[in-house]
């Protein structure tokens, strides 16, 4: 398996924070993700060998975090809270709004492979309910008025660019 200079740079760098190899796993299946879309076979045997832990025990590591998939993901993975706060505001009005918009279920992707939609329990975003986060980017106090903005801007931005927009969120106008 080969990874680009940039991850195996924030790899070497990380390992000098970490007691062991193995308390970096986190982090580098979220870089690994990241890079490939999901946590292929291939990858996870590689992260396996490099922090010194059997396949297994990565398998372990990424079913009990919901952040983590070995299935592949759309460009852009929305998650829809549900948790109480968001529940309160309008959560679930907008997941089925998402679903009806993207023609898929929780956990799907779109045939074109720009979108993902997952439902999740908390975002950490209560204040600003109801929330979504998509890759990195949050966007709170959201309507399906909202959503509608927020799902063409980052259609638009894969069909224009076609990269995956991972650290900022496209600015609302």
């Amino acid at each position: 398996m080969k990874f680009s200079d940039q991850f195996e740079a924030r790899f070497a760098e990380m390992l000098t924070h970490y007691p062991t190899k193995r308390s970096a796993l986190v982090p580098t299946l979220l870089y690994a993700q990241d890079e490939v879309g999901h946590l292929s076979d291939e990858v996870i045997a590689e992260i396996a060998s490099r922090v010194d832990l059997t396949e297994l025990e990565v398998r372990n590591v990424i079913s009990y975090y919901s952040m983590l998939t070995t299935k592949p993901r759309g460009k852009y993975n929305v998650q829809v809270c549900t948790n109480i706060a968001c529940l309160l505001r309008g959560g679930e009005e907008l997941l089925e709004h998402c679903k009806g918009r993207l023609g898929i279920g929780n956990k799907g992707t779109t045939q074109d492979g720009m979108f993902s939609l997952e439902e999740v329990e908390c975002i950490g975003a209560c204040s600003w309910a109801p929330a979504v986060q998509v890759n990195y980017a949050f966007h709170e106090n959201l309507t399906t008025e909202k959503m509608d903005k927020v799902l063409d801007a980052y259609n638009e931005e894969g069909n224009a660019v076609g990269k995956w927009l991972t650290w900022s969120p496209i600015p609302m106008k």
